[in-house]
C-alpha cells in the first residue's frame, strides 16, 4: 500500500491503496465519489469514464500509480450546481431511462464538445459509439449532445 496524492475535481485528496488499484475503485471506495460507475471492468462500455487532464479516460483499467500529477474530473466535478451545458441538456432532453451509464455518457460528451464544439450528427455518433446504453437511449443521447453544443455556444464565457 502507498499513499497517492490526487487532484480530483479541483481538490487535493489522498488515497492509501495498492499501486495497481484501478482509479475507478479509488474514486468509489477510497474517496466516496460514487458517480463514476462500474460496468464491464475491461474499458469497453464507458460507464467508468472520467476526465484525465480534460481527456475522456476509462477509469476501470487505469492503475492509480499511472495518474501522476494529472487532474481528474468525475461527473461530480462537471459542475457543483448542475449547470454544465451537458448536464442541462441531459435534463432538458430527459435522456436517462435507468441512468446507470449516463455519468460516463456525459463525461464522454463533455470532453468531445471541448474539441468539437459544433459537431455533426455523424461526429456525435462516432464520438459516443464507445459508450454502451443498455436501455437504448442513443437517439436521446445524440439529441442531448447537440443541445449541449447549442447551450455551450450561447453561454457567456466566465473570466
Amino acid at each position: 500500500m502507498a499513499i497517492y496524492k490526487l487532484t480530483v475535481n479541483g481538490r487535493q485528496l489522498k488515497a492509501d491503496v495498492d499501486a495497481d488499484t484501478p482509479l475507478l475503485w479509488v474514486l468509489r471506495d477510497s474517496l466516496g465519489l460514487v458517480g463514476t460507475k462500474y460496468g464491464c471492468g475491461i474499458a469497453q462500455c464507458g460507464a467508468c469514464t472520467v476526465h484525465l487532464d480534460g481527456e475522456a479516460t476509462r477509469s476501470c483499467v487505469l492503475p492509480v500509480s499511472a495518474i501522476g500529477n494529472a487532474k481528474i474530473t468525475t461527473v461530480e466535478g462537471l459542475s457543483a450546481t448542475g449547470d454544465h451545458p451537458v448536464q442541462r441538456a441531459w435534463d432538458e432532453i430527459d435522456v436517462p431511462q435507468c441512468g446507470y451509464c449516463q455519468a460516463g455518457q456525459m463525461m464522454t460528451a463533455a470532453a468531445f464538445l471541448k474539441h468539437t464544439p459544433k459537431p455533426t450528427t455523424d461526429e456525435i455518433d462516432a464520438a459516443m459509439s464507445g459508450n454502451i446504453c443498455r436501455c437504448g437511449t442513443y437517439h436521446r443521447i445524440r439529441d442531448a449532445v447537440k443541445k449541449a453544443s447549442d447551450l455551450t455556444s450561447s453561454t457567456p464565457k466566465r473570466n
